[in-house]
């Protein structure tokens, strides 16, 4: 197996801004939201290959979310497994942009840190600070750990 490579790494992080924009998209086309959503993580996350550390930005009751269903619940809301979700991907975004601070490659291995920016409808722009990491399998990349949160206020 190849080493993991910067521009997959940065070919990942468009397929993420990609599907969330989409599941954000079908949702307000009252398409199937749900099904790109589960279609999302199956094809992004790690779940059901390896464990999976997930922190999402915008949880306080069940901060990090280890099952695919909990990943499910906090991008659409619809499982009712966390009830404090309200469905980060339905916002709708219509941008997403990545400014990596750095991507540290070890073998089959990656993390990226930096800050996304988030863009809704009204043009708002959220800046929301990420670390993802990433874990080459069978010559896919699927993400292993995303902890996201907001900057610190002074």
């Amino acid at each position: 197996m190849k080493d993991i490579e910067k521009n997959e790494i940065l070919d990942a992080q468009e397929k993420w801004k990609k599907g969330i924009i989409d599941i954000g998209n079908k949702y307000i086309n009252n398409l199937n939201y749900e099904e790109r959503a589960i279609e999302h993580i199956k094809e992004l996350y790690a779940y059901g290959v390896t464990d999976v550390l997930f922190k999402p930005t915008k949880v306080s009751k069940v901060q990090f979310r280890s099952t695919f269903e909990e990943a499910l619940s906090y991008f659409v809301a619809s499982n009712s497994v966390c009830l404090e979700d309200k469905g980060f991907a339905l916002e709708p975004w219509i941008d997403v942009r990545f400014e990596n601070s750095n991507i540290l490659i070890q073998k089959n291995t990656a993390l990226a840190m930096g800050n996304y920016f988030f863009t809704n409808s009204d043009s708002k722009v959220s800046k929301v600070e990420y670390t993802f990491g990433y874990i080459k399998i069978n010559e896919k990349i699927l993400i292993n750990l995303h902890h996201s949160s907001i900057p610190f206020q002074v």
